[in-house]
């Protein structure tokens, strides 16, 4: 097995004949975090959008391997069965639909691209219910439609919910931070860190310092105008935070 999880060379895509991603280029290995910050408008949520698979974005040139295969030849579907979740900036409500239910399809969907049998009623209903008090959600939710009068924090926290039901291989957390007090970021990266394992990777994209105090990424990219401009450690972090982006080349 390489130690290689995604290798990214050169992608450039966008939506509506605008083009957003300039040739971007990155490696992720088994077991790092990769923080990714920029500007508004400097292509982190396309790039999320892209890796995801979301059918309005096309990719004009460049590859993407994920695990050894063409990440971009998968179908959305194939994507998450091969192991990439996705946290969105802004999760959407699903009315009629209770968490239980969402979780139980997922998981099985998942189960059956593998081979593997659907989880027993009971086997589900216990592992949701040790994963929910992983993020300190209460039983209640799992009765709940996905998101409908949740809160900000109480969406997020669905969200790395669903991230522990689902044990991906790659992470992607398109600003998880986005609208969470205190309390609410340190439950969701006290569960974004104990999800952390030798074999998984995470990307995790935000504007600002303080989510990357509570998941320390092993490398930090910096994304402006579509390209990434600088990468580098911990300093850059403390360079945005002290001078912003425009004291960062590109």
């Amino acid at each position: 097995m390489s130690d290689i999880l995604l290798e990214i060379k050169g992608l450039r895509a966008g939506i509506e004949s605008r083009e957003i991603l300039k040739g971007v280029d990155f490696t992720i290995r088994r077991g790092e975090v990769h923080a990714i910050m920029g500007p508004n408008g400097a292509g982190k949520s396309t790039l999320s959008a892209v890796l995801a698979g979301r059918p309005d974005y096309k990719v004009t040139a460049g590859s993407v391997e994920f695990d050894g295969r063409d990440l971009l030849a998968m179908a959305p579907e194939e994507r998450s069965w091969e192991g990439i979740f996705l946290s969105f900036q802004y999760p959407v409500e699903i009315p009629g639909v209770s968490i239980s239910n969402f979780m139980k399809a997922a998981m099985n969907a998942r189960r059956k691209a593998a081979g593997l049998p659907e989880l027993k009623p009971a086997e589900f209903l216990a592992l949701m219910k040790e994963k929910m008090a992983f993020v300190q959600m209460k039983g209640e939710f799992a009765r709940r439609d996905v998101n409908a009068g949740f809160s900000g924090g109480e969406k997020k926290r669905n969200e790395i919910f669903q991230m522990a039901m689902l044990e991906p291989v790659l992470s992607i957390l398109d600003e998880t931070d986005s609208g969470l007090d205190v309390d609410a970021l340190r439950i969701v990266a006290e569960g974004v860190n104990r999800l952390r394992t030798p074999q998984t990777a995470s990307i995790v994209i935000t504007h600002y310092q303080r989510l990357l105090e509570y998941i320390v990424p092993d490398v930090v990219h910096v994304l402006k105008d579509g390209r990434i401009v600088a990468t580098g450690g911990a300093e850059l972090v403390q360079q945005i935070e002290t001078q912003g982006y425009d004291s960062i080349d590109g």
